[in-house]
Protein backbone atom coordinates (compact mmCIF):
# COMPACT_ATOMS: atom_id res chain seq x y z
CA UNK A 1 0.00 0.00 0.00
CA UNK A 2 0.98 3.59 -0.87
CA UNK A 3 2.36 5.67 1.58
CA UNK A 4 1.68 8.67 -0.07
CA UNK A 5 -1.42 10.74 0.01
CA UNK A 6 -3.39 12.23 -3.48
CA UNK A 7 -3.37 15.50 -2.76
CA UNK A 8 -4.81 16.77 -5.76
CA UNK A 9 -7.59 14.39 -6.56
CA UNK A 10 -11.03 13.21 -4.13
CA UNK A 11 -12.70 14.73 -1.16
CA UNK A 12 -10.78 17.23 0.62
CA UNK A 13 -11.22 16.39 3.86
CA UNK A 14 -10.49 13.09 3.60
CA UNK A 15 -7.01 14.27 1.56
CA UNK A 16 -5.87 16.92 3.99
CA UNK A 17 -6.83 14.31 7.69
CA UNK A 18 -5.17 11.50 5.73
CA UNK A 19 -2.06 13.26 5.53
CA UNK A 20 -2.44 15.88 8.52
CA UNK A 21 -3.23 12.91 10.84
CA UNK A 22 0.04 11.48 11.24
CA UNK A 23 1.89 14.75 11.08
CA UNK A 24 0.02 15.55 13.90
CA UNK A 25 0.93 12.42 15.80
CA UNK A 26 4.38 12.84 14.71
CA UNK A 27 4.06 16.69 16.16
CA UNK A 28 2.52 14.67 19.92
CA UNK A 29 5.42 12.56 19.47
CA UNK A 30 8.32 15.06 19.21
CA UNK A 31 5.95 17.07 22.15
CA UNK A 32 6.28 13.54 23.73
CA UNK A 33 9.70 13.64 23.69
CA UNK A 34 10.14 16.77 25.18
CA UNK A 35 7.52 15.97 27.90
CA UNK A 36 9.55 12.84 28.80
CA UNK A 37 12.80 14.96 29.18
CA UNK A 38 10.66 17.27 31.49
CA UNK A 39 9.20 14.83 33.58
CA UNK A 40 12.73 12.98 34.42
CA UNK A 41 14.40 15.96 34.89
CA UNK A 42 11.65 17.87 36.97
CA UNK A 43 12.40 14.48 39.49
CA UNK A 44 15.94 16.02 39.78
CA UNK A 45 14.44 19.40 40.40
CA UNK A 46 13.34 23.01 39.47
CA UNK A 47 17.14 24.46 38.61
CA UNK A 48 17.44 20.95 36.41
CA UNK A 49 14.34 22.29 34.67
CA UNK A 50 15.97 26.05 34.15
CA UNK A 51 19.61 24.38 33.53
CA UNK A 52 17.37 22.51 30.36
CA UNK A 53 15.12 25.63 29.87
CA UNK A 54 18.15 27.78 28.98
CA UNK A 55 20.29 25.71 26.72
CA UNK A 56 16.94 24.57 25.13
CA UNK A 57 16.22 27.94 24.07
CA UNK A 58 19.00 26.97 21.60
CA UNK A 59 17.60 23.83 20.30
CA UNK A 60 14.57 25.82 20.04
CA UNK A 61 16.86 29.18 17.80
CA UNK A 62 18.27 25.80 15.52
CA UNK A 63 14.74 25.07 13.96
CA UNK A 64 14.80 28.34 12.81
CA UNK A 65 18.18 28.32 11.08
CA UNK A 66 17.18 24.55 9.29
CA UNK A 67 13.78 26.43 8.60
CA UNK A 68 15.22 28.08 5.46
CA UNK A 69 16.47 24.43 4.23
CA UNK A 70 12.73 22.60 5.08
CA UNK A 71 10.47 25.33 3.90
CA UNK A 72 11.93 26.21 0.66
CA UNK A 73 12.72 22.39 -0.21
CA UNK A 74 9.59 21.48 1.36
CA UNK A 75 7.29 24.41 -0.80
CA UNK A 76 9.09 23.97 -4.31
CA UNK A 77 9.37 19.89 -4.03
CA UNK A 78 5.45 20.15 -3.59
CA UNK A 79 4.93 22.63 -6.60
CA UNK A 80 7.30 20.61 -9.02
CA UNK A 81 5.18 17.49 -8.05
CA UNK A 82 2.21 19.10 -8.55
CA UNK A 83 3.03 20.02 -11.88
CA UNK A 84 4.12 16.86 -12.60
CA UNK A 85 8.33 17.72 -13.08
CA UNK A 86 9.98 14.46 -10.70
CA UNK A 87 13.09 15.69 -11.95
CA UNK A 88 12.80 18.96 -10.83
CA UNK A 89 11.39 18.15 -7.62
CA UNK A 90 14.29 15.54 -6.86
CA UNK A 91 16.86 18.67 -7.99
CA UNK A 92 14.97 21.08 -4.94
CA UNK A 93 15.04 18.20 -2.28
CA UNK A 94 19.03 17.23 -3.17
CA UNK A 95 19.51 20.86 -2.50
CA UNK A 96 17.21 20.86 0.65
CA UNK A 97 19.52 18.36 2.04
CA UNK A 98 22.39 19.70 1.39
CA UNK A 99 21.43 22.85 2.56
CA UNK A 100 20.66 21.33 5.70
CA UNK A 101 24.10 19.57 6.30
CA UNK A 102 26.02 22.64 5.74
CA UNK A 103 23.74 24.57 8.08
CA UNK A 104 24.17 22.01 11.29
CA UNK A 105 27.75 21.89 10.78
CA UNK A 106 27.81 25.93 11.17
CA UNK A 107 25.49 26.31 13.73
CA UNK A 108 27.07 23.27 15.76
CA UNK A 109 30.55 24.63 15.47
CA UNK A 110 29.15 27.88 16.72
CA UNK A 111 27.08 26.77 19.89
CA UNK A 112 30.23 24.50 20.98
CA UNK A 113 32.66 27.41 20.93
CA UNK A 114 30.29 29.76 22.79
CA UNK A 115 28.87 28.12 24.95
CA UNK A 116 29.34 30.07 28.05
CA UNK A 117 28.61 33.66 26.86
CA UNK A 118 25.54 32.20 25.25
CA UNK A 119 24.24 30.79 28.16
CA UNK A 120 25.24 33.26 30.47
CA UNK A 121 22.84 35.81 28.12
CA UNK A 122 20.14 34.66 30.46
CA UNK A 123 21.70 35.89 33.68
CA UNK A 124 21.32 33.09 35.77
CA UNK A 125 22.26 33.35 39.47
CA UNK A 126 23.10 29.65 40.08
CA UNK A 127 26.95 28.40 39.05
CA UNK A 128 25.38 24.84 38.83
CA UNK A 129 22.45 25.71 37.11
CA UNK A 130 24.88 27.32 34.46
CA UNK A 131 27.00 25.07 34.26
CA UNK A 132 24.55 22.13 33.34
CA UNK A 133 22.98 24.98 30.53
CA UNK A 134 26.34 24.99 28.91
CA UNK A 135 26.67 20.77 29.20
CA UNK A 136 22.89 20.51 27.91
CA UNK A 137 23.82 23.18 24.86
CA UNK A 138 26.83 21.93 23.80
CA UNK A 139 25.45 17.82 23.11
CA UNK A 140 22.17 18.82 21.70
CA UNK A 141 23.16 21.71 19.18
CA UNK A 142 27.05 20.16 18.96
CA UNK A 143 25.14 16.80 17.29
CA UNK A 144 22.38 19.30 15.39
CA UNK A 145 23.09 17.26 12.31
CA UNK A 146 20.58 14.58 12.80
CA UNK A 147 17.58 16.97 14.07
CA UNK A 148 18.13 18.95 11.00
CA UNK A 149 18.43 16.07 8.49
CA UNK A 150 15.08 14.71 10.14
CA UNK A 151 13.77 18.13 9.77
CA UNK A 152 14.86 18.21 6.04
CA UNK A 153 13.93 15.20 5.01
CA UNK A 154 9.97 15.29 6.76
CA UNK A 155 9.20 18.35 4.91
CA UNK A 156 10.54 16.48 1.30
CA UNK A 157 8.72 13.73 2.30
CA UNK A 158 5.30 15.83 3.72
CA UNK A 159 5.41 17.26 0.36
CA UNK A 160 5.13 13.97 -1.47
CA UNK A 161 2.15 13.52 0.17
CA UNK A 162 4.06 11.11 3.15
CA UNK A 163 3.50 11.57 6.83
CA UNK A 164 3.41 8.05 7.67
CA UNK A 165 7.03 7.04 7.40
CA UNK A 166 8.16 10.31 9.54
CA UNK A 167 5.62 8.90 12.07
CA UNK A 168 7.23 5.79 11.89
CA UNK A 169 10.58 7.50 12.53
CA UNK A 170 9.37 9.33 15.63
CA UNK A 171 7.59 6.97 17.30
CA UNK A 172 11.37 4.48 16.97
CA UNK A 173 13.04 7.78 18.85
CA UNK A 174 10.55 8.19 20.98
CA UNK A 175 10.27 4.61 22.41
CA UNK A 176 14.28 4.74 22.43
CA UNK A 177 14.28 8.00 24.40
CA UNK A 178 11.49 6.74 26.89
CA UNK A 179 14.00 3.89 28.00
CA UNK A 180 17.55 6.06 27.47
CA UNK A 181 15.71 9.19 29.62
CA UNK A 182 15.76 7.44 33.02
CA UNK A 183 18.79 5.05 32.41
CA UNK A 184 21.09 7.83 31.78
CA UNK A 185 19.75 10.58 33.93
CA UNK A 186 19.13 8.45 37.19
CA UNK A 187 21.41 5.40 36.06
CA UNK A 188 20.65 1.63 36.66
CA UNK A 189 23.07 -1.20 37.27
CA UNK A 190 26.99 -0.55 35.85
CA UNK A 191 25.19 2.30 33.85
CA UNK A 192 25.87 5.99 36.19
CA UNK A 193 23.16 8.55 36.11
CA UNK A 194 24.48 11.96 34.47
CA UNK A 195 21.44 14.06 35.06
CA UNK A 196 21.26 16.50 32.88
CA UNK A 197 23.66 15.35 30.76
CA UNK A 198 22.00 12.16 30.25
CA UNK A 199 18.93 13.87 29.07
CA UNK A 200 21.14 15.59 26.85
CA UNK A 201 22.89 12.62 25.54
CA UNK A 202 19.05 10.57 25.75
CA UNK A 203 17.86 13.43 22.94
CA UNK A 204 20.44 13.16 20.79
CA UNK A 205 21.03 9.20 20.50
CA UNK A 206 17.04 9.04 19.86
CA UNK A 207 17.38 11.54 17.01
CA UNK A 208 20.00 9.64 15.32
CA UNK A 209 18.22 6.45 15.67
CA UNK A 210 15.25 8.87 13.39
CA UNK A 211 17.59 9.53 10.84
CA UNK A 212 18.63 6.00 10.26
CA UNK A 213 15.23 4.86 9.82
CA UNK A 214 14.79 7.97 7.71
CA UNK A 215 17.93 7.08 5.23
CA UNK A 216 16.55 3.42 5.07
CA UNK A 217 12.69 4.57 4.22
CA UNK A 218 14.79 6.54 1.73
CA UNK A 219 16.46 3.70 -0.26
CA UNK A 220 13.35 1.91 -0.54
CA UNK A 221 11.49 4.93 -2.27
CA UNK A 222 10.95 5.10 -6.08
CA UNK A 223 8.51 8.04 -6.43
CA UNK A 224 11.47 11.32 -5.71
CA UNK A 225 14.73 9.46 -3.34
CA UNK A 226 15.84 7.45 -6.08
CA UNK A 227 16.52 10.80 -7.65
CA UNK A 228 17.68 12.32 -5.06
CA UNK A 229 21.88 12.86 -4.97
CA UNK A 230 22.86 14.36 -1.54
CA UNK A 231 26.48 15.00 -3.07
CA UNK A 232 25.23 16.20 -6.53
CA UNK A 233 26.01 19.83 -7.54
CA UNK A 234 22.43 21.11 -7.97
CA UNK A 235 21.94 24.21 -10.34
CA UNK A 236 22.52 28.05 -8.57
CA UNK A 237 18.76 28.49 -9.57
CA UNK A 238 17.39 25.67 -7.63
CA UNK A 239 18.94 26.95 -4.96
CA UNK A 240 18.27 30.22 -5.07
CA UNK A 241 14.53 29.21 -5.64
CA UNK A 242 14.51 28.07 -2.20
CA UNK A 243 16.48 30.28 -0.74
CA UNK A 244 13.64 33.16 -2.27
CA UNK A 245 10.68 30.84 -0.08
CA UNK A 246 12.78 29.63 3.10
CA UNK A 247 14.85 33.28 4.39
CA UNK A 248 11.64 34.87 5.09
CA UNK A 249 10.28 32.01 7.07
CA UNK A 250 14.04 31.33 8.44
CA UNK A 251 14.37 35.27 9.59
CA UNK A 252 10.71 35.00 11.10
CA UNK A 253 11.99 31.89 13.13
CA UNK A 254 14.95 33.47 14.37
CA UNK A 255 13.63 35.99 15.36
CA UNK A 256 10.68 34.88 17.47
CA UNK A 257 13.07 32.63 19.39
CA UNK A 258 15.36 35.86 19.82
CA UNK A 259 12.58 37.83 20.80
CA UNK A 260 11.87 34.74 23.19
CA UNK A 261 14.78 34.84 24.90
CA UNK A 262 14.83 38.41 25.68
CA UNK A 263 11.72 37.76 27.06
CA UNK A 264 13.02 34.88 29.19
CA UNK A 265 16.08 37.05 30.15
CA UNK A 266 13.18 38.88 31.84
CA UNK A 267 11.74 36.21 33.28
CA UNK A 268 15.21 35.23 35.29
CA UNK A 269 14.85 38.73 36.71
CA UNK A 270 12.12 37.21 38.83
CA UNK A 271 14.26 34.75 39.83
CA UNK A 272 15.69 31.23 38.49
CA UNK A 273 12.71 29.61 39.29
CA UNK A 274 10.82 31.35 36.81
CA UNK A 275 12.36 30.32 33.65
CA UNK A 276 11.46 26.59 34.72
CA UNK A 277 7.87 27.45 35.07
CA UNK A 278 7.92 29.31 31.87
CA UNK A 279 9.98 26.27 30.23
CA UNK A 280 7.89 23.52 31.46
CA UNK A 281 4.62 25.59 31.21
CA UNK A 282 5.62 26.07 26.96
CA UNK A 283 6.26 22.40 26.90
CA UNK A 284 2.73 21.68 28.27
CA UNK A 285 1.51 24.36 25.71
CA UNK A 286 3.14 22.69 23.20
CA UNK A 287 0.30 20.33 23.13
CA UNK A 288 -1.67 23.04 21.29
CA UNK A 289 1.16 24.28 19.05
CA UNK A 290 2.98 21.61 17.81
CA UNK A 291 -0.27 20.16 16.48
CA UNK A 292 -0.87 23.13 15.02
CA UNK A 293 2.17 23.57 13.83
CA UNK A 294 1.80 19.82 11.98
CA UNK A 295 -1.74 20.85 10.46
CA UNK A 296 0.10 23.98 8.97
CA UNK A 297 2.13 21.45 7.55
CA UNK A 298 -0.37 19.32 5.99
CA UNK A 299 -2.18 22.17 4.71
CA UNK A 300 0.97 23.75 3.47
CA UNK A 301 1.50 20.37 0.78
CA UNK A 302 -2.10 20.65 -0.04
CA UNK A 303 -1.81 24.00 -1.13
CA UNK A 304 1.02 23.71 -2.42
CA UNK A 305 0.45 21.18 -4.82
CA UNK A 306 -2.99 22.32 -5.67
CA UNK A 307 -1.45 25.50 -6.53
CA UNK A 308 1.05 24.21 -8.62
CA UNK A 309 -1.42 22.29 -10.37
CA UNK A 310 -4.12 25.26 -10.68
CA UNK A 311 -6.39 23.61 -9.16
CA UNK A 312 -7.29 27.38 -6.88
CA UNK A 313 -11.21 26.98 -5.70
CA UNK A 314 -9.88 23.61 -3.99
CA UNK A 315 -7.12 25.52 -2.11
CA UNK A 316 -9.38 28.11 -0.98
CA UNK A 317 -11.53 25.14 0.26
CA UNK A 318 -8.93 23.17 1.90
CA UNK A 319 -7.87 26.36 3.97
CA UNK A 320 -11.20 26.67 5.39
CA UNK A 321 -11.25 23.16 6.09
CA UNK A 322 -8.20 23.21 8.19
CA UNK A 323 -8.89 26.35 9.40
CA UNK A 324 -12.56 24.62 11.30
CA UNK A 325 -10.72 21.74 12.44
CA UNK A 326 -7.57 23.85 14.69
CA UNK A 327 -10.53 26.52 15.82
CA UNK A 328 -11.92 23.07 17.18
CA UNK A 329 -8.55 21.60 18.42
CA UNK A 330 -7.65 24.82 19.72
CA UNK A 331 -10.68 25.43 22.26
CA UNK A 332 -10.14 22.01 23.61
CA UNK A 333 -7.10 22.54 24.17
CA UNK A 334 -7.99 25.75 25.98
CA UNK A 335 -10.54 24.15 27.99
CA UNK A 336 -7.33 21.88 29.51
CA UNK A 337 -5.51 24.53 30.47
CA UNK A 338 -7.75 26.64 32.13
CA UNK A 339 -9.68 24.20 34.12
CA UNK A 340 -7.25 21.65 34.79
CA UNK A 341 -4.08 23.21 35.57
CA UNK A 342 -3.04 22.55 38.52
CA UNK A 343 -2.86 18.56 37.97
CA UNK A 344 -1.62 18.85 34.52
CA UNK A 345 1.40 21.78 35.72
CA UNK A 346 2.22 19.06 39.15
CA UNK A 347 2.96 15.95 36.80
CA UNK A 348 6.45 17.81 35.95
CA UNK A 349 7.64 19.90 38.97
CA UNK A 350 6.60 18.87 42.37
CA UNK A 351 7.53 22.24 44.47
CA UNK A 352 4.51 23.62 45.45
CA UNK A 353 5.28 27.08 45.32
CA UNK A 354 6.20 26.40 41.59
CA UNK A 355 3.22 25.01 41.14
CA UNK A 356 1.61 28.16 42.15
CA UNK A 357 3.05 30.21 39.09
CA UNK A 358 3.02 27.33 36.84
CA UNK A 359 -0.76 27.33 37.25
CA UNK A 360 -0.99 31.15 36.88
CA UNK A 361 1.15 30.73 33.48
CA UNK A 362 -1.61 27.96 32.11
CA UNK A 363 -4.97 29.79 32.78
CA UNK A 364 -3.01 33.09 31.36
CA UNK A 365 -2.03 31.33 28.39
CA UNK A 366 -5.12 28.77 27.75
CA UNK A 367 -6.89 31.91 26.34
CA UNK A 368 -5.32 32.77 23.27
CA UNK A 369 -4.79 28.73 22.04
CA UNK A 370 -7.72 28.69 19.64
CA UNK A 371 -6.31 31.86 17.78
CA UNK A 372 -2.53 30.76 18.09
CA UNK A 373 -3.82 27.39 16.09
CA UNK A 374 -5.41 29.51 13.71
CA UNK A 375 -2.65 31.64 13.29
CA UNK A 376 0.01 28.58 12.62
CA UNK A 377 -3.03 27.10 9.79
CA UNK A 378 -2.97 30.30 7.79
CA UNK A 379 1.11 30.30 8.10
CA UNK A 380 1.62 27.13 6.29
CA UNK A 381 -1.65 27.86 4.31
CA UNK A 382 0.09 31.19 3.21
CA UNK A 383 3.73 29.91 2.84
CA UNK A 384 2.55 26.89 0.56
CA UNK A 385 1.40 29.75 -1.89
CA UNK A 386 4.48 31.27 -1.62
CA UNK A 387 3.61 34.21 0.34
CA UNK A 388 6.41 33.49 3.40
CA UNK A 389 7.68 37.15 3.30
CA UNK A 390 3.97 38.16 3.81
CA UNK A 391 3.84 36.02 6.93
CA UNK A 392 7.05 36.55 8.27
CA UNK A 393 6.81 40.67 8.21
CA UNK A 394 3.33 40.09 10.11
CA UNK A 395 5.16 37.61 12.71
CA UNK A 396 7.83 39.53 13.15
CA UNK A 397 6.12 42.82 13.82
CA UNK A 398 3.82 41.35 16.35
CA UNK A 399 6.00 39.03 18.13
CA UNK A 400 8.50 41.73 18.87
CA UNK A 401 5.51 43.99 20.33
CA UNK A 402 5.66 41.32 22.88
CA UNK A 403 8.83 43.21 24.27
CA UNK A 404 7.62 46.37 25.26
CA UNK A 405 4.42 45.11 26.37
CA UNK A 406 5.96 42.50 28.51
CA UNK A 407 8.25 45.68 29.64
CA UNK A 408 4.84 47.86 30.85
CA UNK A 409 2.84 44.94 32.43
CA UNK A 410 5.79 43.41 34.27
CA UNK A 411 5.95 46.40 35.80
CA UNK A 412 2.24 47.11 37.11
CA UNK A 413 0.81 44.80 40.19
CA UNK A 414 0.81 41.71 37.52
CA UNK A 415 4.41 41.55 37.92
CA UNK A 416 5.45 38.36 36.25
CA UNK A 417 2.12 37.58 34.90
CA UNK A 418 2.33 40.69 32.78
CA UNK A 419 4.69 39.14 30.64
CA UNK A 420 2.48 36.39 30.55
CA UNK A 421 -0.33 38.31 28.89
CA UNK A 422 1.62 40.08 26.34
CA UNK A 423 2.18 36.74 25.05
CA UNK A 424 -1.56 35.77 25.13
CA UNK A 425 -2.49 39.51 23.95
CA UNK A 426 -0.39 39.11 20.80
CA UNK A 427 -1.09 35.45 19.59
CA UNK A 428 -4.82 36.58 19.53
CA UNK A 429 -3.98 39.97 17.76
CA UNK A 430 -1.82 37.47 15.23
CA UNK A 431 -4.49 34.92 14.64
CA UNK A 432 -7.11 37.47 13.78
CA UNK A 433 -5.00 38.90 11.57
CA UNK A 434 -3.20 36.13 9.69
CA UNK A 435 -7.31 35.04 9.20
CA UNK A 436 -7.85 38.49 7.25
CA UNK A 437 -5.15 38.79 5.59
CA UNK A 438 -5.63 35.10 4.01
CA UNK A 439 -9.20 36.09 2.81
CA UNK A 440 -7.32 39.30 1.19
CA UNK A 441 -4.59 36.83 -1.24
CA UNK A 442 -7.66 34.15 -1.69
CA UNK A 443 -9.35 37.19 -3.44
CA UNK A 444 -6.41 37.73 -6.16
CA UNK A 445 -6.19 33.25 -5.92
CA UNK A 446 -7.01 32.41 -9.56
CA UNK A 447 -5.08 32.41 -13.22
CA UNK A 448 -5.88 35.91 -14.34
CA UNK A 449 -3.44 36.94 -11.29
CA UNK A 450 -1.54 34.32 -10.80
CA UNK A 451 1.24 37.01 -10.76
CA UNK A 452 -0.08 38.40 -7.83
CA UNK A 453 0.44 35.27 -5.83
CA UNK A 454 4.33 34.61 -7.13
CA UNK A 455 5.14 38.21 -6.03
CA UNK A 456 7.74 36.20 -3.01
Amino acid sequence: MSRNVDLLKGRIFTSLTSLAFPIMVTAMIQMAYNLTDMAWIGLVGSQAVTAVGAGGMYVWFSQGVVALAKMGGQVKVAHALGSQKTDEAAEYASASIQMGILFALIYGAITVLGAKPLIGFFGLSDEATVRDGEIYLIVTCGLSIFPFLNSVITGIMTAMGDSKTPLLANLTGLVLNIVLDPLLIFGFGPVKGTGVLGAAAATVMAQAVVTVVFFLSMKKDRLLFHKVKIFHRVSPEHTKAIIRIGFPASVQNMIYTSISMVLTRFVAGFGDTAVAVQRVGSQIESISWMAAEGFGAAINSFIGQNFGAGQYERVKKGYFTASGVMLLWGLICTALLVIFPGPIFGLFIHEADVIGLGIDYLVILGFCQMFMCVELTTVGALSGLGRTLLCSVISIIFTSARIPLAVVLSNTSLGLDGIWWAFTISSIMKGILFFLCFLWVAKGLSKKNLKFINKT
